[in-house]
């Protein structure tokens, strides 16, 4: 991975004022690509649209956008000066969500999600339910004095952590984090490897997140998931399960710096040319429903960022529908037809991607 300069802000776009803190701007910016393709002609053209929704299977719960970190590509505009935060009664509507049953995974992502007050709440009930639970984490929370504790937690409710590491590299970590992000998630694996995270046969799964520092596409997943494991095994002792690959969206944070740049035409036709259709089914939003902190619903993680709501067939927000009505009409959630723009092109460019890695490992 060759070092990049990049210019790390130190505040979040909405504290900026800037006019991509507001969603519908970039979704604007997006669709008035004329000279791009959309994103459903591609679909027609490949005998794949309209895109619909499968039946759910993944909760995926952005509880705030509270972090302690303001990171160069974050797409969703986090930082320590957000306050967005999920309360009790959204976070009930989940978990009420969950026991109806069907849904095997609760997701959770931030922000820093362990930031959050409902965050244990979530953790333990979810799990008393059977089901499993997932914890997008930064991994410097873990080192910071009020989280310390944070590891034994969820190594206690077998919490898979899913945490950002966009370079075996301190140069380039730091780069795109800040100044000691990479000493302090190095610290913070090693602590989990104590607990039995990471290791070969162990149930505590440990998952590492690499996403392109620039605008590029991920290199193949298996081949760089070597890289890293030889680089931290070797010089830092550290263990983890599998590493995900994923492509930055043109959104938010990476939007703008795509803007600043004058490359926002370029990277959007990178993605464009790279279309892989073999990666639909892969698609995140064919199997996982979004919840925002206010408890908005979202066909994924980015369509909530750029504040595209699922499709007006269905409930808008998951307290209505937890509704005994809702609840027994399921068959209208899992066929809804999937919010689509240009930006979905980064789901389907390459070997493909989204929270789980590399779609199609044949690319």
């Amino acid at each position: 991975m060759n070092l990049v300069q990049l210019h790390r802000p130190t505040q979040s776009l909405a504290r900026r004022g800037h006019a991509l803190a507001d969603g519908q701007a970039q979704v604007r910016l997006l669709s008035e690509a004329e000279q791009h393709s959309t994103f459903e002609e591609h679909l027609e053209q490949h005998g794949l649209g309209p895109l619909t929704a499968g039946p759910v299977e993944i909760l995926q719960v952005n509880v705030g956008k509270l972090c302690n970190m303001t990171c160069r590509h974050c797409h969703v505009d986090a930082g320590p000066d957000r306050r967005e935060m999920m309360d009790r009664e959204t976070a009930d509507a989940c978990l009420r969500v969950l026991k109806r049953g069907g849904v095997h995974t609760l997701d959770l992502t931030g922000g820093a999600p362990e930031m959050n007050p409902q965050f244990r709440h979530l953790v333990t009930s979810a799990r008393e339910l059977g089901v499993h639970v997932i914890d997008r984490c930064n991994l410097t929370i873990l080192t910071t004095p009020k989280f310390r504790d944070m590891p034994e937690f969820l190594a206690e409710n077998q919490v898979e952590v899913v945490a950002s590491l966009p370079c075996y590299l301190e140069e380039n970590t730091d780069k795109q984090r800040g100044d000691g992000t990479f000493k302090r998630s190095i610290e913070a694996l090693l602590r989990l490897n104590e607990l039995g995270y990471g290791w070969p046969g162990s149930p505590l799964s440990l998952t590492l997140v690499y996403n392109p520092v620039g605008p590029s596409l991920p290199p193949e997943q298996k081949s760089l998931e070597a890289d890293y494991r030889e680089e931290l095994r070797s010089r830092f002792g550290v263990e983890f399960t599998r590493l995900f690959t994923i492509t930055n969206m043109p959104i938010s944070r990476f939007l703008e710096e795509l803007v600043d740049q004058g490359r926002f035409d370029e990277y959007l036709m990178k993605l464009v040319r790279a279309f892989n259709p073999a990666a639909v089914d892969g698609l995140m939003c064919r199997n996982t429903l979004s919840v925002g902190w206010d408890g908005r619903l979202y066909d994924c993680d980015f369509n909530q960022m750029l504040g595209l709501e699922v499709d007006a067939s269905i409930p808008n927000n998951i307290r209505d529908l937890d509704q005994p009505e809702v609840a027994e009409d399921r068959p209208a959630v899992a066929g809804r037809r999937v919010i689509v723009n240009r930006h979905c092109f980064g789901c389907m460019a390459g070997a493909g991607s989204g929270c789980q890695g590399a779609i199609d490992s044949g690319t």
